[in-house]
């Protein structure tokens, strides 16, 4: 009786913040699932509250057991639910049997583990949630701790409403998605034979600065392969008081200097093209001019040098690669005998690691700086199909809570555990329902926060979603 009181309390609290802070124009603005969305809050405070952070204290098992008692209490049978350790962290694959055997699963992907996060650099502590003025704070309220509670509690909201797929519906999250990404890959390989995979880490709507409404709502097909290059330059070296031209650290710095005034082609796939065709609707007119221009000509000049400028665009129109790290030298009186630097890429599609090495070992034009692939934990990949089937179920999925919202594709900048699925050739697409305003997404930021009126429409969005895809 107690847990029905306080269910029943939180479930009330829910709907008051959702009609209260819902965005204005949402389609969603009172909810339909009242239970599901109380568990998804619960749920997700819950996991906030555990330091699932890779290194000593490392709680993501213990954020696995908490989502598998859940899918557990919800109808999940205790077998079909498994965690498995690995090193510090852990991985759970939970199965809901379809009633056709022979049909390859849905799977449902997402991570457990977030980002490091101090305590005295935050406003309040990252790992104590907090529900204030229509937002929850805390470290995974965007990234993604909130679309794990969500897709949870829609799941088990399907079963108790009778629901029986077709297909195998798998919902599985690994443990380290933000440091190795050892589990991703494990998984990714166990579960290679999926018909589709739904990535809840990636995809989201855009909030409008001023009103707060819906402005549209990207999925993503695609990302970008994460590399590390290590530059080096050695010498033997001397002493400080009998300089010489050959100097390694002087060396390595030319050979940057190089490298950042390299360009790599800009470039557009599908994907990209469409989300520049349909994204500059709701750009300012110098940029979504360049949008259309670069998506109609990717090589015309003035748009490159438009997008380029804009730090939320230069990623989008192909490879980008940046230093990130540089040491040197071993004494202040020497002449240095090592200097090393790390680059970081982030490569359009279509494009392989040793390739891009191969670029910037030109545009270094130094035989003495020696070049090294040094990525861990990623792969590259070609993008995801145009499914019709996916994106079909999608919009239909959106439009029940924000009608006539527009929906479109995207590439996203960043690595996900997709990358473990397309590898082996499974489609895998980035297909979160969030919005949040640009301004105030904080992922991997200080005051991380995701507005809770976000709840109520997510879990409707995943029910159908979920549904559609395993019928």
């Amino acid at each position: 009786m107690r847990r029905m009181v306080k269910a029943a309390r939180a479930a009330a609290v829910l709907a008051t913040l959702v009609a209260t802070t819902a965005p204005a124009g949402a389609g969603a603005a009172s909810p339909g699932h009242p239970a599901a969305e109380a568990q998804a809050l619960d749920l997700v405070q819950k996991a906030i509250a555990l330091r699932s952070v890779r290194g000593p204290g490392n709680k993501t098992p213990q954020v696995a057991a908490l989502f598998r008692s859940a899918l557990v209490a919800g109808g999940f049978a205790e077998g079909e639910a498994t965690i498995t350790p690995v090193e510090d962290t852990a991985y759970l694959i939970a199965r809901w049997p379809g009633s056709e055997a022979t049909l390859k699963p849905l799977v449902i992907s997402g991570h457990m583990d977030v980002v490091e996060a101090r305590p005295a650099d935050w406003k309040r502590d990252p790992f104590t949630p907090v529900v204030e003025d229509g937002y929850l704070f805390g470290r995974g309220a965007t990234d993604m701790k909130l679309d794990g509670a969500l897709a949870i509690a829609a799941l088990i909201e399907l079963k108790r409403e009778g629901f029986r797929p077709r297909r195998d519906v798998i919902i599985e999250f690994s443990g380290d998605e933000e440091t190795t990404m050892k589990t991703g890959a494990i998984i990714g390989e166990r579960l290679r034979d999926a018909d589709l995979v739904l990535n809840i880490d990636g995809a989201g709507g855009v909030l409008d600065e001023t009103t707060g409404a819906p402005k549209y709502f990207t999925w993503q097909g695609a990302e970008k392969t994460y590399a590390d290059f290590q530059l080096m330059v050695t010498n033997p070296g001397g002493h400080s008081s009998q300089p010489r031209a050959d100097n390694a650290i002087d060396r390595l710095a030319a050979a940057l200097l190089r490298i950042q005034a390299h360009r790599f082609t800009p470039e557009v796939n599908d994907l990209t093209r469409a989300y520049f065709t349909e994204a500059a609707k709701y750009q300012s007119p110098p940029i979504a001019a360049a949008m259309r221009a670069f998506a109609a000509d990717p090589a015309d000049a003035a748009a490159i040098a438009t997008l380029s400028a804009n730090p939320a665009m230069v990623g989008k129109i192909g490879t980008t690669c940046v230093v990130t790290m540089i040491s040197g030298g071993h004494a202040l009186n020497a002449l240095p005998q090592r200097a090393e630097a790390n680059i970081n890429c982030r490569i359009f599609p279509g494009h392989r690691p040793a390739a891009i090495l191969a670029e910037l070992q030109a545009a270094a034009d130094d035989p003495a700086v020696k070049i090294a692939d040094v990525t861990a934990g990623s792969v590259s990949t070609d993008a995801s199909p145009m499914r019709a089937d996916f994106i079909a179920a999608v919009k239909t999925a959106l439009g029940k809570v924000y009608p006539g919202v527009p929906v479109f594709p995207a590439m996203a900048s960043g690595a996900s555990d997709s990358m473990w699925y397309r590898v082996h050739g499974t489609p895998s697409y980035g297909a979160s329902p969030l919005f949040l305003k640009d301004s105030e997404n904080f992922s991997h930021g200080l005051n991380e926060r995701t507005p809770v009126a976000n709840i109520a429409p997510a879990v409707t969005y995943y029910m159908s979603l979920f549904a559609d895809l395993s019928k």
